[in-house]
């Protein structure tokens, strides 16, 4: 299962590149963490090492290695919640928020580079340009997970249980 959940992410994430952060990678993170539990643990890792080989590890990498488990940590601490909408806004703050996440990168650059003043300049510079990326991003995920989290998973479900009973 941890496999396809990898597969998964990937080719949605393949399939949805031309669109300005528009992502299905935090509606599958959050659905994975809540449905597979710990072995969450295994996608994220493998999903990052593999975005990581197809784009190059660059200064954007290393902040897949925080913002996509802090998501799924925060999924985890509320893996009982079963309300779409509470899901929704979830996935929506988490895209609003996505951009300051990801500029501590370039806080920690500027800083080695011109000092603390340099690397706040930086970061900040960077979240702000960023704005209406992340705007676009929120509301993508909060339609998305909106939308997808109930029939997708209720198929899931279905899935596990026809897989627990045998294809016969």
């Amino acid at each position: 299962m941890t496999g396809m959940a990898i597969a998964l992410i990937e080719v949605c994430k393949g399939a949805m590149m031309g669109l300005p952060n528009i992502e299905l990678t935090s509606f599958w993170i959050i659905l994975f963490t809540v449905l597979l539990g710990k072995k969450i643990c295994f996608v994220i890792p493998a999903f990052i090492l593999i975005e990581g080989c197809m784009f190059g590890f660059g200064i954007w990498w290393v902040m897949y290695l925080y913002a996509w488990p802090l998501l799924a940590l925060t999924a985890w601490i509320f893996r009982r919640q079963e309300h779409a909408l509470f899901w929704a806004v979830l996935s929506g703050l988490y895209g609003l928020f996505f951009g300051a996440l990801c500029a501590i990168p370039y806080v920690i650059n500027g800083c080695f580079n011109g000092g603390i003043r340099s690397g706040l300049y930086a970061g900040f510079t960077w979240w702000v340009a960023g704005i209406p990326y992340d705007l676009l991003h929120c509301a993508g995920n909060f339609i998305l997970m909106l939308v997808l989290y109930r029939p997708v998973k209720k198929a899931f479900s279905l899935l596990r249980r026809f897989l627990l009973n045998g294809a016969g």
